[in-house]
């Protein structure tokens, strides 16, 4: 090769992702908060992501925790529903309580 043609090669890098081929995706606009989006640089830039990257990733995990909360609050409530102990029941009333208004 000659000088000029070595500048001119291009190489591919194949990166996964995780996603599979076929999942479909939706081009969606955000606006964040300037904090927010300099914290989500920052996350992409050290985990060595794209930010849209880094916002899937912390979207899903937030979409994770969201439904661990509530399967908490449901099982709470299915033996806050099913206590027959007074003392029990009231404890399970008030964490259930804390749950719904502290957040």
């Amino acid at each position: 090769m000659n000088q000029v043609n070595r500048r001119h090669v291009h190489r591919t890098i194949l990166v996964h992702t995780g996603m599979k081929s076929s999942n479909k995706t939706v081009r969606q606009s955000v606006s964040l908060p300037v904090r927010v989006a300099a914290q989500v640089r920052n996350m992409a830039k050290t985990r060595r992501l794209s930010s849209n990257r880094m916002l899937v990733e912390l979207i899903e995990s937030g979409i994770e925790a969201e439904k661990r909360k509530q399967q908490e609050f449901f099982e709470l409530a299915e033996l806050f529903r099913n206590a027959t102990d007074p003392e029990e029941a009231k404890r399970l009333g008030d964490k259930l309580g804390r749950m719904v208004f502290s957040d």
